[in-house]
């Protein structure tokens, strides 16, 4: 009996191989190879005049998470010194908008490094893998040659650095040879670097490893400017670019057909007031065919069959009386922005 209900399963699986292979892609979109998403989200200030940049990462954190990626796969980097600040008049909070819809700064937050840990040299080391042995999985990028990463840095930044906290900084230099390490040890499939900094497109410049889609929120020369003040709060509250890029992505859900040009448009100089740059020499795929949730998404493999599968008898159980007029409880991410009052805050 057991011998007979094993060669059925191995029947069926080898018939999922066999008609997985007659299905195809639409024509749309160009196929990837890989098989899992990671998020490394970094906003390296700190003081209370930065308040923007983390509500920046922290925007971005949690689109992510409303669209499959799961905490496990995030590494959030953040000084994490805003939402407790003595100078904070809604303490615990983080918003995004001046109409403060929501607190990003929510229960379900986790951060990884905070405070001093993000520096240069935990931000090279989480890249390169090359963390001291006791590191906890959470502070480590398991990555393979199958992994889609999206990079997302935020804070301030100039002709061929970032700064880190006000106390160090990376160089274009350095951040292009550590994604070099990344692909000659296949720590990645795809990699979608995003960067919110005045003179952001310098950082990319250097880059020489394949499979990178980069984008910056303003060209050599140029300064990203912040969108908005909170005047109950004091300070402005969320970059230009970042701003644009989550109201693109309210609109995104896990089964969107949205390309990868569409997000590159997202923020034209008469919005922005500086120049987005864009690289995608180093692109193998045309971003016009290739759906954002391959980055901003998470992988679910589905087996397609038109048959139907019995493979074993499914024991009948006794009924539970239960109250069929009782309707269940849906939860869903609430919006980041009141769409409602956009305009009145462009």
């Amino acid at each position: 009996m057991y011998r007979s209900t094993f060669l059925c399963c191995t029947f069926i699986f080898i018939f999922f191989i066999h008609s997985n292979q007659g299905v195809e892609i639409p024509e749309k979109f160009q196929k990837s190879n890989h098989t899992n998403n990671w998020a490394v989200l970094v906003d390296t200030s700190r003081f209370w005049f930065n308040y923007r940049h983390v509500a920046n990462v922290l925007s971005i954190y949690r689109s992510v998470k409303r669209l499959g990626i799961p905490d496990s796969q995030i590494i959030l980097m953040i000084s994490d010194d805003m939402a407790c600040n003595p100078r904070n008049p809604r303490p615990a909070t983080i918003f995004n908008n001046a109409h403060e819809q929501i607190n990003v700064y929510g229960d379900d937050v986790e951060v990884d490094y905070r405070g001093y840990e993000v520096s240069v040299e935990n931000f090279i080391r989480l890249l390169t893998g090359r963390v001291p042995p006791d590191t906890p999985r959470s502070k480590r990028l398991l990555t393979d040659e199958g992994s889609n990463i999206l990079i997302y840095l935020t804070g301030h930044g100039g002709d061929g650095f970032l700064k880190f906290q006000d106390s160090e900084e990376v160089t274009s230099q350095e951040l292009a040879d550590a994604l070099e390490q990344m692909w000659q040890k296949k720590r990645y499939n795809e990699i979608f670097f995003i960067i919110d900094t005045c003179q952001a497109s310098s950082m990319y410049e250097k880059f020489y490893s394949p499979n990178i889609l980069a984008t910056a929120s303003s060209l050599v020369g140029e300064d990203s400017l912040s969108h908005h003040v909170d005047s109950a709060i004091g300070v402005y509250i969320i970059d230009r670019y970042t701003y644009y890029v989550l109201e693109f992505l309210e609109n995104v859900h896990p089964t969107s057909k949205r390309t990868m040009s569409e997000f590159l448009a997202v923020c034209p100089k008469s919005a922005c007031l500086s120049t987005v740059g864009v690289r995608r020499d180093l692109f193998k795929r045309d971003p016009d065919k290739v759906p954002i949730t391959d980055f901003f998404g998470s992988v679910r493999p589905v087996i397609i069959t038109t048959e139907p599968i019995n493979i074993i008898d499914i024991p009948k159980r006794k009924k539970t009386n239960t109250n069929k007029s009782a309707t269940p409880e849906k939860h869903e991410y609430m919006p980041q922005f009141p769409m409602h009052l956009l305009q009145t805050t462009k």
